[in-house]
């Protein structure tokens, strides 16, 4: 077996026992505003992370190209409560301009 598939199953395993060892926690302390906020806050930090990283990260280190200018405008489409289908679609059409015309990677 390769390296790679035994952390893929290690891992695997791991989630396994967080899933099961949730099971364990007594709903009271489970339920509640405080921890809820919480939750809610640190999905979005993990997905505007994981955003981020996918748009600027490149091979080696930071690599800027047309994905950028057209995350930003989705943030302010967003901003300005745009629905979401013109917010992709926006960011869709920044980005291939960028790249037609600027010959953006």
């Amino acid at each position: 077996m390769d390296t790679i598939w035994g952390f893929v199953l290690a891992g695997s395993l791991v989630v396994l026992a967080l899933k099961l060892a949730g099971y364990l926690i007594p709903q009271h302390l489970v339920e509640g505003p405080a921890l809820s906020r919480v939750a809610g806050l640190v999905t979005v930090a993990l997905l505007a992370s994981l955003v981020v990283s996918q748009t600027i990260g490149g091979e080696g280190g930071v690599m800027l190209d047309a994905r950028v200018p057209a995350a930003a405008a989705a943030g302010v489409m967003l901003w300005l409560r745009t629905p979401f289908i013109v917010v992709i679609l926006g960011a869709a059409v920044i980005a291939a301009l960028l790249r037609f015309f600027l010959g953006m990677a």
